[in-house]
């Protein structure tokens, strides 16, 4: 029986994502994406597509690279303004049953503490349905933003990371024991008090002395999901990661990045395929390929060229503003997207023109553009998966929701036909949907698993630290 692909719809609470000046197209309506309505009738689609998640994109800071001001990104929207993206998710799994939420959430301005506690809530009002996009941010803006003078160094924040992480698998993972809560009304005892254990974490960046604020959630440890593809990020998500979110505009690349990631995954003593990789992909679906490409001129002359300039800058921390439209993108060691930077640049297949960063193409789009019929585009995602080695797509919003309903009506079918595209959804959590069935809670070779023993933890109900 051949694979099955995963795919996910990708979004962004704003009414830009990865495309510019789309908003402004006759129909489309991303400028509701601050209604509920908006996120409950997105919900509905992709479940109905059957679609594993909708995953949702967030960026904490301002797009000011470009020009040293806010002011492009305020003109064309270019993801300002935008909201927190766990407050929908509530009303999105109460209108389904089975679609799954990956939220971006940065560690860099939270604690362990709190954290942990949000994402236990989501989880349980989900019913085992959240997972957590890892990241650290990349915005200079967003570290002003919170009092600091600089954004912590690229590397640097990975150390942050691990020590985010380790004290939030103590939490989630070791706290509560699994029967800790009895709400036995004969007795009137609700929880067992024996069962709770303090956690006392002491690392060089957080330090947590308590109990775990949530009982145990259906998965306790949110899917862990990453998209880090810099040597440090591959490094990060072959430890801590089920789920990788790559950029890649050409097959070589993507093989590349997906053969380092399950070398990595297997050094740090999981097995390779532990991680499901996801490939961002854009397509343009329609009934023709002839209509499909008259859609595709449509969405390029609404483009806003300074607009998706602005993103790039942001993505690369390289100021664009003061180049023409024929330089080759400079390479610059920013603090920002480091894999995004080398890809444009030293690691391009050939220079890249600011002008082509403005095109509604590969290049401006870090990933393939596939436009063409539903069997096309079909032919394409099956292509890139067999010879990249990914085990499905993001799918970013192009225009809404047309893109979306093209995903679910028509081109789900064509892969369903084809026996390449689930016809029903696993039963269980959103873990227990990727990982087969198997377990709702992390894997034993799992480094949230292996990182610390309940035993260590019940030592720290004497005082002791664990």
């Amino acid at each position: 029986m051949e694979k099955q692909l995963c795919i996910n719809s990708f979004q962004m609470c704003a009414p830009v994502h990865n495309w510019a000046g789309l908003w402004r197209m006759p129909g489309d309506i991303a400028v509701d994406y601050n209604k509920l309505s908006y996120w409950t009738d997105m919900a509905k689609t992709a479940e109905r597509g059957f679609l594993d998640a909708i995953f949702i994109a967030d960026v904490f800071g301002v797009y000011d690279v470009y020009g040293g001001s806010p002011d492009a990104a305020l003109r064309a929207g270019t993801q300002l303004p935008a909201m927190d993206p766990t407050i929908p998710i509530s009303a999105m799994a109460l209108v389904t049953e089975h679609l799954g939420f990956g939220v971006t959430a940065n560690l860099s301005y939270e604690h362990p503490y709190q954290f942990a506690r949000r994402f236990s809530t989501l989880d349980h009002l989900t019913n085992g349905r959240i997972g957590w996009n890892i990241v650290t941010g990349y915005l200079e803006s967003g570290a002003r933003g919170m009092g600091r003078a600089l954004q912590i160094e690229h590397d640097a924040r990975y150390d942050v990371a691990e020590d985010f992480m380790a004290a939030c698998y103590k939490l989630w993972e070791h706290s509560w024991e699994e029967n800790a809560v009895q709400r036995d009304r004969n007795t009137g005892v609700f929880t067992d008090p024996r069962k709770v254990h303090r956690i006392v974490h002491d690392g060089p960046h957080f330090k947590v002395d308590g109990v775990h604020l949530s009982e145990p959630s259906p998965q306790r440890t949110p899917l862990l999901f990453q998209a880090g593809s810099s040597e440090r990020g591959r490094v990060f998500a072959a430890r801590h990661a089920e789920c990788v979110f790559i950029n890649g505009p050409s097959k070589a690349s993507a093989t590349k990045t997906v053969s380092a990631l399950r070398q990595a995954t297997q050094d740090a003593g999981r097995h390779p395929d532990d991680i499901t990789i996801f490939l961002a992909a854009n397509v343009i679906v329609a009934p023709t390929a002839a209509e499909a490409a008259e859609l595709h001129a449509e969405y390029s002359r609404y483009t806003d060229a300074v607009g998706q300039l602005t993103l790039v800058s942001g993505w690369t921390g390289i100021d664009l503003s003061g180049l023409e439209p024929d330089d080759v993108v400079p390479f610059a060691n920013s603090n920002a997207i480091r894999s995004t930077a080398e890809n444009l640049t030293v690691k391009a297949p050939r220079p890249v023109h600011v002008r082509d960063l403005t095109t509604l193409s590969s290049t401006g789009a870090r990933a393939p553009f596939l436009v063409g019929s539903a069997s096309d585009v079909a032919d394409a995602l099956i292509e890139w998966a067999e010879e990249t080695g990914v085990d499905g797509f993001n799918i970013p919003r192009l225009s809404v929701p047309s893109t979306l309903l093209s995903v679910a009506d028509q081109l789900v079918p064509e892969l369903q036909n084809r026996g390449r595209f689930k016809t029903s959804y696993t039963e269980g959590t959103l873990r227990e949907k990727f990982n087969g069935g198997q377990s709702a809670h992390l894997q034993g070779s799992h480094t949230g698993c292996r990182s610390h023993s309940l035993d260590q933890i019940s030592n720290s109900r004497k005082g002791l630290r664990s």
